[in-house]
This record gives C-alpha cells, sequence and structure tokens, in this order.
C-alpha cells in the first residue's frame, strides 16, 4: 500500500502557506500584545485576556479556512472508507487461489518428476524460498492487513513438509525483502554465497530429502527507473571475493552467487525442481544445462494466498494449465530492443530540467525520450517472423515461447473447417484428454497473413483469439467455439493508405500449443483488398480510423522485414540524443507552455448557475446525448466545475447545486487499497499471473470480487487494470500488465474492467497510453502501425468489449506532446473513433503537475480530470474566468459526471446529498466554541467593569 509521501506533505504546506503565514502573524501579535499588557497598570488583565480571546478566535478561523479550504478534500478521503466484509474476503481468497493455480506455468518436467508422489519431504533453496514476491512495489503493492501464505505454508498446506533448518538458515541472513520503491528502488538480491552453507546444512539436508525446491525471484515496482541493464553498479555483492554482476551483466540473469548456489545444489541432489517467482520473464538457460534440474515453475507474484495453489501444484492436487504471457529467450542483449530498452536524456534539452521532490529528496527529471524501434515486432512477433525469414536460430533464441505450458496430462486439439458467418469467420476445436489425469488446456489461434516484401509490416504468428476449456476428464472431449472477425486479420497501412488495410490472399488460421507450435490449420482466402475508409470502418469503430499520429515516428529508423530484416543493424542500433529541431519547437513544459494556447477568443460564456430543477441522479441511465445534460450543466457553477475536474485525485468531489455526492476511488491492481485510511482488501497475484491463465471467465471473476470488494470499501472507481504492454521484460511495471500481447492482453483488460461493471464500479484503464517503461517525461518514438496494432489495442478492447468509461491516462509523452495534452489520442481516436462515453483522468498529478502537467492543456484535449488532492497551482486553469475554459470544465464536468452518475453510488435515487459529516462536525464545534469565546468575553468585560467600578468608589471615599 502507498503511504503519504513525504512530498505530498510539503506539497500541502506550500499549499496552505497564506494562511500558515497568516497563524505565524497572529501568533506573534498575540506574544506582541502579552508584554505590551505590561505597560497598561490597571487593564493589564483585560488586554490580555482579550488578546488571547482575540487570537484564539482568529487561530480557529484560519484553522476553519485551511480545513474547508484547501485541505478539505484530503480531510474527507481520510473519512471516506469502509471495509472488506469476512465472508466477501472468503470469496476473494477463493478467486485469489484459482488465478494462481491457473496462472502457474509449468516450463519443464522431465521424468514427471512433478508432481511429487514418492514423497512428501523437500528442501528449498534460494534466500527467495523464504522471502517470496507477493506483488510488486508501489500502487500495485498488497497491504499488511492480512496474513500472507509463504511457499513455505502452501507447500505445507498441501501436506509437503519442508527442511526447517535452511528456511531459518536464509531468515537469518535476512529477513525480509526490502519493497521499498520510487527513486530509491532496491535492486538488491540478498543471497548467501555457497561458503556460507555447511557440510552439516548440506548434509542434515540430504538426510531430509531428495528433492530439492530451488527458488530465485526478481522484484519490480513503481518509480522513476526500470530494470537494470547493467546491474553492476546497482547490485552490491553477497560476498567481498567476488562481484555478483560484471560490468554489462544485467538484473534479469543470474548473479554470481545464484550461479555457485545453482553448482551446489545440483552436485547435490539429482531431483531438483527450478521455481522462478518473479514478474518478469528471466534468461533461464542454466535450466537446461544442469541434468539434475528436472522440472521448473514459473509463478509471478503469488499474492495474499496464492503459494496455496503451488503447494497443491507441486502435490498434484491441481494439474497447471498456465500459459506464458511473455516469451523466454536465451541472450536479451541479442534481441531487438535492446539498444533502445531505457530512457535516454535528450542532451539538446537540459535547460528544461526539472527539479522536484521524490521519495523526500530534490531530483532533476530531464526531457528523454526511448525509441520503439522494433514497430510491430514486439515479443513473440518478431521471434516467429525472424525465424520464417531465416535470420535467426529459433531453438537457440527461443527457451520457452509465448503461450507455452506443460501439464500432467496430454491433450489432442481437431480444428474444423472454417465458416463464414457474415462479417465473421467460425470453426469449432475438438480438444481431446489423451492422458490419465484431468486437466484444463487453451485453445490459441493465431493469423498468418499473406505478406509482400516491402509492403505493409505483417508478422507471421497473431494471436487472434484464444479460449480456455473447463477441467476435462481423461479420455473425454470438449467442443470449443471459435468466431473471428474478418478485420481482426487486417493491419494498419500508415503509409499509403493511412487505414486499416485486409489485403487480398491467403490467410493461414491455425490453432497452436504456442506461438511457435502449429497443431492444426486451415486457409482462408480474402479475395478482394480491403480499405477500411469512409464508411467502411474497422472493428466497430464509429468513425473510420487514419493517421492520428504521424509526428510520433519522429526520425526514428523502424524494423521492417523487407529483403529478410535488411535494416535490422540500422533500425535498432541506439538513438541519437539530439532531438532534432523541427520536433524541439514543439515541445514544452508547463515552465515554457504559454497558457492561452488553447483559448478561443470567439468562445462564448455557458450558462453557469441556473435553476432548472434537475438533479444529477435524474440522469442516472440516460444517453450521452440527451439534451437534459445540458440543462443539468447550466446549474453548475465555474468555482464547482472547477473542483470537480481540478480536485479529482482517489475521489470525485460533490456538487451542492446538482445533489451530486462525493464519491472516492481506490489504488490498484492487486488489491483495493485505500491510501489515506488504511482500509485495503487482500492482495490477488499480478496481473501477470492472471493473463497467463489464459482465462477469460477468471479475468472476469476477478473484476466482480474487486467489484464487491469496493462497494463494501465505499469505493466507486479502480485504479485498474494497467492495460500497457510488455515491451521488454525490464519494464519494472510490468506485473501491473498483462503480457506482450496485445490480443491476450485486451483479453483480460476487458474481462476485468466487465466483470467490476457488473458491481457498479468503473474500472480506469490505465496508463493510456505507452506508458511501457517506468519513467516520466519519456517522449515515445513510434510509428502509427505499432501504435495502433500494439499498444492502444488492449485500450480499445477495453473500451469496445469491456464497455470501460474510465481512463488513466500516461505521463508518457507521444512525441513531442504529453499524453493528457493529445487531443488525437483523448477525443479523436478513443471518443470518436472507439466510442468512449466517460470520463479521463491524469496520472498522480502532485502540487507542480510533475512538471509538464497542467489543466489548461489537459482539458482542451479531451482529459477530464486532475488527480490531485490539493494545490492551486498548474491543477487549475489559469484563468476560469474565460469563456473557453469554462466550456472546456463544462465539457469535462458531464463525462465525470455521466461516469459516476452510472455506477453503484447512484443505484438508490435517495443519495445521502448533505454536507459531509466532518464538516458539519466542525461546523457544530466552531458554534459551541464561538459562544465559549463570547462568554469569556462577556465574562470579562463584566470583570472589568465591575474593578472600574470598585476602584472608582474607593477613589471617591478616600477622597
Amino acid at each position: 500500500m502507498l503511504q503519504i509521501n513525504f512530498e505530498d506533505v510539503i506539497g500541502v504546506l506550500e499549499t496552505c502557506k497564506p494562511y500558515l503565514i497568516a497563524l505565524a502573524v497572529v501568533v506573534a501579535l498575540m506574544i506582541v500584545g502579552m508584554v505590551i499588557a505590561h505597560w497598561f497598570k490597571g487593564h493589564r488583565a483585560f488586554v490580555r485576556g482579550n488578546v488571547a480571546v482575540v487570537g484564539v478566535a482568529s487561530i480557529l478561523v484560519i484553522a476553519n479556512l485551511i480545513a474547508l479550504g484547501p485541505m478539505s478534500t484530503l480531510i474527507s478521503l481520510t473519512m471516506g472508507s469502509g471495509q472488506a466484509t469476512a465472508q466477501t474476503t472468503q470469496k476473494a481468497k477463493a478467486v485469489a487461489e484459482k488465478i494462481a493455480g491457473e496462472g502457474t506455468v509449468l516450463l519443464k518436467n522431465d521424468d514427471n518428476l512433478l508432481p511429487l508422489t514418492d514423497t512428501s519431504k523437500v528442501n528449498m533453496f534460494g534466500w527467495t524460498s523464504a522471502n517470496p514476491v507477493y506483488g510488486g512495489t508501489g500502487s500495485g503493492a498488497i497491504n499488511d492487513l492480512y496474513e500472507t501464505v509463504s511457499i513455505e505454508q502452501g507447500l505445507k498446506n498441501a501436506g509437503i513438509s519442508v527442511n526447517q533448518d535452511l528456511i531459518d538458515f536464509y531468515k537469518d541472513y535476512q529477513d525480509g525483502r526490502d519493497n521499498s520503491s520510487d527513486t530509491d528502488m532496491s535492486w538488491q538480491l540478498p543471497e548467501p554465497p555457497v561458503s556460507t552453507y555447511s557440510d552439516r546444512l548440506i548434509n542434515d539436508a540430504k538426510q531430509y530429502s531428495d528433492v530439492a525446491v530451488l527458488v530465485l525471484g526478481r522484484l519490480g515496482g513503481e518509480g522513476y527507473t526500470d530494470l537494470p541493464t547493467d546491474a553492476s553498479g546497482e547490485v552490491g555483492s553477497n560476498s567481498k571475493d567476488y562481484r555478483d554482476f560484471e560490468s554489462g551483466e544485467h538484473y534479469l540473469q543470474l548473479s554470481k552467487t545464484e550461479r555457485d548456489l545453482v553448482d551446489l545444489v545440483c552436485k547435490n541432489f539429482d531431483d531438483v525442481i527450478v521455481l522462478y517467482n518473479g514478474n518478469n520473464p528471466m534468461q533461464l538457460g542454466f535450466i537446461n544445462e544442469h541434468p539434475q534440474i528436472k522440472s521448473a515453475l514459473w509463478l509471478a507474484g503469488a499474492g495474499n494466498v496464492g503459494f496455496n495453489a503451488l503447494g497443491k501444484i507441486i502435490a498434484g492436487d491441481i494439474d497447471p494449465s498456465g500459459r506464458t504471457s511473455d516469451t523466454f529467450v536465451y541472450d536479451m542483449t541479442s534481441t531487438p530492443w535492446w539498444n533502445n530498452v531505457e530512457k535516454t536524456s535528450y542532451s539538446n534539452l537540459k535547460n528544461l530540467t526539472v527539479t522536484g521532490l521524490a521519495n523526500g529528496k530534490m531530483t532533476k527529471f530531464s526531457p528523454s525520450f526511448i525509441n520503439y524501434a522494433e514497430g510491430i515486432y514486439v515479443g513473440y512477433k518478431y521471434y516467429e517472423t525472424a525465424a520464417d525469414e531465416g535470420i535467426i536460430d529459433y531453438d537457440k533464441t527461443v527457451q520457452y515461447p509465448f503461450g507455452y505450458g506443460l501439464s500432467y496430462t496430454t491433450f489432442e486439439q481437431k480444428m474444423s473447417d472454417i465458416k463464414e458467418s457474415g462479417d465473421n469467420l467460425t470453426f469449432t476445436v475438438t480438444v481431446t484428454n489423451t492422458g490419465d489425469k484431468a486437466g484444463k488446456d487453451v485453445v490459441e489461434v493465431y493469423s498468418n497473413p499473406p505478406y509482400t516484401n516491402g509492403g505493409v509490416e505483417k508478422a507471421t504468428a497473431n494471436l487472434v483469439a484464444a479460449e480456455k476449456t473447463p477441467e476435462i476428464r481423461p479420455g473425454a472431449s470438449q467442443k470449443v467455439s471459435i468466431s473471428i472477425g474478418k478485420d481482426d486479420l487486417a493491419s494498419y497501412d500508415y503509409q499509403d493508405a493511412k487505414a486499416y488495410v485486409l489485403d487480398a490472399g491467403d490467410y493461414e488460421i491455425s490453432i497452436n500449443s504456442d506461438s511457435h507450435t502449429v497443431l492444426d490449420h486451415r486457409t482462408y482466402t480474402v479475395g478482394k483488398k480491403i480499405v477500411y475508409s469512409g464508411d467502411t470502418t474497422h472493428d466497430g469503430d464509429k468513425q473510420a480510423a487514419t493517421n492520428q499520429f504521424a509526428d510520433m515516428a519522429g526520425d526514428v529508423t523502424y524494423l521492417s522485414r523487407k529483403d529478410h530484416f535488411a535494416n535490422y543493424d540500422s533500425a535498432t542500433a541506439k538513438g541519437s540524443d539530439v532531438m532534432p529541431d523541427k520536433y524541439k519547437a514543439k515541445y514544452h513544459l508547463n515552465k515554457t507552455f504559454d497558457h492561452t494556447m488553447y483559448l478561443k477568443a470567439d468562445a462564448k460564456m455557458p450558462t453557469t448557475g441556473a435553476k432548472n430543477g434537475l438533479k444529477l441522479a435524474d440522469l442516472r441511465g440516460a444517453d450521452y446525448d440527451d439534451p437534459r445534460w445540458e440543462k443539468l450543466l447550466d446549474e453548475m457553477t465555474v468555482d464547482e466545475m472547477t473542483k470537480l475536474t481540478s480536485l479529482a485525485g482517489f475521489q470525485t468531489a460533490a456538487v451542492k447545486s446538482i445533489d451530486k455526492v462525493a464519491t472516492n476511488d481506490a489504488d490498484g491492481p492487486a488489491a483495493i487499497n485505500n491510501n489515506f485510511t488504511g482500509a485495503g482488501s487482500i492482495g490477488f497475484p499480478v496481473e501477470t499471473v492472471t493473463a497467463c491463465t489464459w482465462n477469460a471467465d477468471l479475468a472476469e471473476s476477478f473484476g466482480d470480487i474487486i467489484g464487491q470488494l469496493a462497494r463494501e470499501m465505499n469505493v466507486s472507481g479502480w485504479y485498474a487494470p494497467g492495460a500497457n504492454m510488455h515491451r521488454t521484460p525490464f519494464g519494472a511495471r510490468n506485473f501491473e500488465y498483462y503480457s506482450e500481447d496485445a490480443t491476450l492482453s485486451g483479453i483480460m483488460a476487458a474481462h476485468a474492467v466487465k466483470g467490476a461493471a457488473e458491481r457498479g464500479v468503473y474500472a480506469y484503464i490505465k496508463h493510456f497510453a505507452l506508458y511501457d517503461s517506468n519513467a516520466r517525461m519519456v517522449s515515445v518514438w513510434s510509428n502509427e502501425q505499432a501504435v495502433r496494432e500494439i499498444y492502444l489495442k488492449p485500450f480499445e478492447m477495453a473500451v469496445k468489449d469491456g464497455d470501460a468509461h474510465a481512463v488513466m491516462n500516461a505521463w508518457s509523452f507521444l512525441g513531442t506532446t504529453w499524453a493528457g495534452e493529445s487531443g488525437n489520442l483523448n477525443s479523436t481516436v478513443l471518443r470518436d473513433e472507439w466510442g468512449f462515453q466517460g470520463m479521463v483522468l491524469t496520472d498522480y498529478f502532485r502540487e507542480d503537475g510533475r512538471g509538464f502537467m497542467t489543466a489548461d492543456a489537459a482539458l482542451a484535449n479531451g482529459t477530464d480530470a486532475m488527480l490531485a488532492t490539493y494545490g492551486s497551482g498548474p491543477n487549475i486553469p489559469a484563468d476560469t474566468n474565460d469563456a473557453s475554459t469554462v466550456q472546456y470544465m463544462r465539457n469535462a464536468s458531464k463525462n465525470v459526471l455521466y461516469t459516476v452518475v452510472n455506477s453503484w453510488v447512484y443505484e438508490d435515487s435517495a443519495q445521502n446529498v448533505g454536507m459531509e459529516t466532518w464538516k458539519k462536525i466542525t461546523i457544530g464545534a466552531d458554534a459551541v466554541l464561538a459562544v465559549v469565546l463570547i462568554g469569556i468575553e462577556v465574562l470579562m468585560i463584566r470583570r472589568y467593569l465591575a474593578r472600574r467600578k470598585t476602584a472608582t468608589i474607593t477613589v471617591v471615599k478616600t477622597r
């Protein structure tokens, strides 16, 4: 769970600075008044009393101004949470365990070592065995409110005993994984050097069991850096005698200590199981180098209870049915993305460096870039195509293909002939269990389209559909119906047609066991080329897609299949760190942004503050174009629109004029966490594990239970799921995203969104778009074919198939433009083409807009709300009296209201639309204190007058 960061505290103090200055002045005046009163003989007590009363009254006024002003949203957020019930938590645990059970991938199983039927004891080696990866760090982290089932406990719960001496040995070495995040992301890999393993420890282990489970882990998370491609300067060594990583060695290969441990274990045990417990594909070639390693499993962050399922898989109570969501290669340095894996700062934009707080430290962030130079050839799409073009030896390049996974049983798949049914292609796959154990199988459907040398880029393998079977008993069969839209076979031609095209020719439609292994196939022939333009739209678009991101291509050379990838060397080389002048002229950050850029001189001021008698609840279920929306919006004031759009961090504000209630939003992709109240749900396995299930129904069950938990916690908006891509294995936030494949990611995201929506919870699909690394202020350069076919597709599927009504945009720049400022992205593509109706929210804003986010640019370009909880900075438009600004805020307010009114919050028309309870208490307390202060003042005056009267009488008598 995220905590309130130090920079948030500083930001709040900055916002409250005028009030704090006033408070300091009041205190100073009180002190001065008390001192001056010393010289008012005979009146000293009365003067000091009045100074105290006036001072206290002033302090109370200032405190109220702070609480009901800049601190109002933050205070409300600390008051607005419920708790998940025990009953729903139990349901959540069942779903979480099922995801882990179906998302664990069996990578190797020689001699049928698994399941362990001949032993009930194992030795667990590796520091991760005692300190596993449960999730990631940052907003995707699981909280500490619920018990976590360790690997050890998961095995024990399945009836497998674990050598406790080894567990204690690792805990004594370092007890607890470092889950820090942000700029000080910890890449440390604690692992005892083999010299610390005593002969007694090893001999006792051999006596304990013949089986060794070797556990390795890698952790990533939210911050500003990705996994190190050169770990020598990032990861400290576990020994003074050697370095764990030499220069040029990366984080996703074995360290020296880990290599030594593999040798030690394989030297002493003949039956070794490797468990990779990491969120990012790792180089696992060592598994093939040691014959003692007979079995291998991959289970990424397992959440609170996922290791229960692991225990059941190892014990044989669950048949493994997971499939890889990513490709595992032997050598990551030989991939087409290697030279462009991480951001590079622009040498000619250093003058625009932004300095800001990050994790309590003043940190510099410079304009930087990443070239997506591989184009559409992401993940398996490259390896399969390169193998077909003859430029790689596939078996020496790829260890575990995309979509790969073994089982304890065997299956046979047969494909029927393809039939045309309107705009769809349909066929049936018969899946037969030919083994002796019950299990589930996955039907993976790929397309190999016709390719013309030098024409539109096309990969030879493209996932177009996937279905997971129910459990099939030995000898039984299951028929799986497949339907593919014809336009799912199309490609985007950004150079000539500037539209989607379905070329004439033969399309091989195959069912595969993974991206590389074809089980059966049929050919579908397109007789005449189709161009999706004009009235001919692609995949249900409301208007035909055409080029919107031409400038994003920049001056980059993109990898092409032409002449057997002849341009491989030039296209995959490191990009220049100089932004060309023609793009530099368009680039701006907040400090160079002209706030009048999007203002329209001829704009007409909208009606505000009208009395039309409409309430927000009246519009529940109304069409987005219902004319009543205009009458409702006429009732809002400018101040209400400003607050609704500018202070939308983890909530949407109440709007008195239309009786809109305040609502709560919460992180994150692996749990519902309220960072302000501390309430939270159990942690689920990370999104990568969900993708490895290849089970759309299970993704929907996850969304459904998230929706139930959210409702109990008084949350209506869920900051998830992440729909970005695993462009490379080094993305530190890959655990928040599903896969390297857009179709698989889209299937999972759409069903998660749909499941949450069934409970009335709107999911903010994030981060829109091309935020596939882990940094901010990064210009992403990509051609439009890759943008549409790879990086936007999961979002598109979530909108069209999942009916998403909320989006969180990204910190990334699309070429020279921040994603939140791209009208082409947030308006033209999202709304005009895809038909999205709902709200678009920024990513975490902070008081300075991170140096590049500003409401003036966002509101004018389809972003509706700023993820800010305080501040009077760039989250608020510079001129809220300008007519065009009010128009932008009015349209944004409609999008927010449309989303909220159709959530569960408005299922009951009798909403509590009154003043928030804490404000009522504050006002009540103010009234009481006012009466007390007035009473004190009256009493002081009476006493003063009485003393004056007594003094006068005494003087007269004396005379």
